[in-house]
This record gives C-alpha cells, structure tokens and sequence, in this order.
C-alpha cells in the first residue's frame, strides 16, 4: 500500500513539472523574433527600439559680422503736455449745462459750459439805457453850450456863465464815454456765460455739475485742456555726465549730431515716432545735481499720456566697424561675460566677451568676437558648453544698420 502510494505521490509531481515547462515554451513563443530581451541586443537597453537619448536640442542663432552704429544711452523720463489752460467760470452765476463731452479733443473757442445768463443780459440792458441817458444830457448840454456862446458873443451873458456851460458840455460827453464802458463790460461778462475752451487740446472730466455755483468771489476752475499733441518728455542727467555726453557728441565731428529720439514704453515695446531732442537747462539743480533734459514727440493718436514713465534713447556717438549682439545673448557669471557659440561638430563653446556700451537694444562686443562666429540667441537655457545642438538661423536678427535697435 505504501508503495502503490508512493508512485501516485511521484507521477502528480512529474506532471506539475511537465506543466509548468509547457507553459514557460509557450511564453517564449509568443515574443516576436529578434526580441531576446539580452542587454544590447535587437530588444534590449540601448538598441535601436528601446528609444535612446533625446535629439539635440533646437537653438538660434545669428551670425555676427562688422558694421556702423550709433553709440546709445537711456534715460528714464515722463511725459508731460506741452501745454495746459486751466478752464475757469470768469462771471458769477449758476450752471446750466455741460457742452462738450469729457476725454474728447476739442478746439479753441469751442463751448464747454453754459452759465445762467439771464441775470448778465438785464445788466446790458441797464447798461444800454444809462448810455441813451448819457447821451441825452449831453444834447442837451451841447445845446445850452452853443447858446451861452451866441449869447456871450452879445455881451448878454457873463464869462463864468460861458464856462459853466463848457464845462457842463464836457461833463456830459465824459458821462456818455463812461455808460459806454459799462455797456461794454456787461456785454463781456454775457459772453462769459458760455465759457469756452483757451486753446486746443484733449480736455478731462468736468469739475463742476449741472446746478453748482461758479465765479462767486473767485475763478472756479470748471475743467482742464492739455495740449498732447505734440508732447514732452521730461528728463534729468547728472551734470558729471551731462558734461561727458556733451563733450562726446562734440568730438563727433567726421558725422552730424544724431538729435534724434527714441521712446520705450513701460511694456518694454518701441515707440512707433521718433522724437528730437530739444535743449538743456542752463542751470543745475542745487537740490538733486541734475541737468534738466527735454524731448518732443508727435502724438498724433494721443498713445502717449501726461505722467506716463518711459525711457528715452539718444545716440551719443557712432562706433565704427563693430560687432553688435542682442542684449539676451550676453550671459554673466563670476569669470565675467560670456555668450555662446556654435562651435565644429555643432558643439556649444562658451566665449568671454567684453562689451562696450549699448546700441539701441544691442551691446556692443569690445573684446571676444572677430566677426563670423555663430551666436546663440535663443534657447540659451537649453544649450551647455561642449554639448551638441541643432542650429538653426534666427528669423530676424534685429541689428539694424543704424544701430538704435528699432524693431519695424
């Protein structure tokens, strides 16, 4: 029995075993021919299907060459409107109504308000009889006059009483003389009552409303016109560089004075107008040791806004056949700068530069490149030094031949 038992235990385990081989070569047929699973092999780390390291990485560069630039300094700056009235009630009296609507343009002379006129127009009235008053009287003294004269000539009359009545003459003509004048200035001040607009100009919101009070025992101001077109900017300097920048543009005597302007707005965009510099205060200011600097510009589209921060760009001199790179492709570390250049092979080098100023939006490169080498300019972040990039030329260089770095 124990044996009978012993063969059964011994065939169920050749049976399991049997099993478990049948199943591992059916494991090994499912997989696809070639795929081994070995290291380095079709299937294996590193073969062509197992997806190896990632493609270079894409940049762009430009390819830097000699040319002539102007040399560039900014200054921060702010707008301010070339000029600004005041619009004030000049008669006393209530408002009646708003005649222009607040943030348009208007024009000199234009109607902004209406004044309650009714009580100015009696006045002209009262003023217009005092004059035909006056006018009488002095008939009538014109009249006694020339018969104290016939009179006289008889000896029928004394000299003091010829002297009365010249005297009573002139009195009245001098009366007629003065209820002109108030005739006059009651006609002003109905013309008053519609206030107008001083000079052209873009005019703000109303300071006064419907029903409000005005001109009673002073000038109300009403609203404000500026003239933004053109506009200013105002700029300071200090005089150390101010005598520099001087004494620089001076030297340039081989090119004429490069006067013009350009504007960066606060989003770092270009002013589509080039302004012109304009003067310079003659004296410095004791508090802050600066030079008052100014510069107009056309607003034609009033984009620009009086108390809008901005910087100005000049040009201060002209450096001939330099080499100039964006400002982006300029890198600093603890050496000193640095920018990166497509070298043999696609491999990234890393060159020490030194710049020499700026160049509207561009350095200019004193030291390190001698014209023809590969810069990168963007995708910076994903190139290293001696690792291998896929170059491709940047769409615009952004180097104009005039230096300024103006983007069209």
């Amino acid at each position: 029995m124990f044996s009978n038992l012993s063969r059964h235990s011994v065939a169920q385990t050749l049976w399991i075993f049997s099993l478990i081989a049948a199943l591992g070569g059916c494991g090994g047929a499912d997989k696809a021919p070639g795929e081994s699973g070995k290291p380095g092999g079709p299937g294996g780390p590193g073969g062509p299907g197992g997806g190896g390291g990632p493609p270079p990485a894409e940049v762009e560069f430009i390819t830097v060459d000699h040319t002539d630039v102007a040399r560039t300094i900014e200054l921060p700056g702010r707008l301010r409107a070339i000029r600004v009235a005041q619009v004030r009630a000049r008669v006393e009296g209530i408002v009646e109504k708003r005649l222009y609507v607040e943030g348009t343009d208007v024009n000199a002379g234009a109607p902004l308000f209406q004044i309650d006129a009714r009580t100015l127009a009696v006045n002209v009235d009262a003023a217009k009889a005092a004059v035909a008053r006056a006018r009488a009287d002095a008939f009538l003294a014109e009249q006694t006059l020339e018969r104290v004269q016939n009179l006289f000539k008889e000896s029928q009359v004394s000299k003091q009483e010829l002297d009365q009545a010249t005297a009573r003459q002139q009195q009245t003509a001098a009366d007629v003389a003065a209820a002109q004048a108030v005739r006059a200035r009651a006609e002003i001040d109905l013309n008053y009552a519609t206030v107008t607009a001083p000079i052209s100009g873009h005019v703000g919101r109303a300071l006064v409303t419907e029903g409000a009070l005005v001109g009673k025992g002073e000038a109300t101001s009403m609203a404000t016109i500026e003239q933004l077109d053109p506009i200013w900017v105002d700029l300071s300097q200090s005089s150390r560089d101010f005598l520099r920048l001087r004494e620089t543009v001076q030297s340039q005597t081989h090119r004429p004075n490069d006067t013009a302007a350009h504007l960066m707005l606060e989003t770092g965009r270009e002013y589509q107008h080039t302004g012109k510099f304009l003067f310079t205060d003659l004296i410095v200011d004791p508090n802050t040791g600066s030079v008052g600097l100014h510069a107009e510009f056309p607003n034609p589209s009033r984009a620009l806004l009086p108390g809008q921060f901005v910087t100005v760009r000049l040009a201060v001199a002209f450096a001939d056949n330099a080499i100039v790179v964006p400002q982006r492709a300029v890198q600093a570390s603890t050496q000193g700068q640095f920018v990166l250049v497509v070298g043999a092979e696609n491999k990234v080098i890393s060159q020490p530069v030194k710049t020499g100023g700026l160049s509207g939006t561009n350095w200019i490169i004193a030291e390190g490149l001698k014209g023809g080498e590969k810069v990168i300019v963007d995708g910076i972040q994903k190139a290293r030094p001696g690792s291998v990039v896929n170059p491709v030329p940047a769409p615009s260089q952004g180097l104009p031949a005039n230096g300024t770095g103006k983007e069209h």
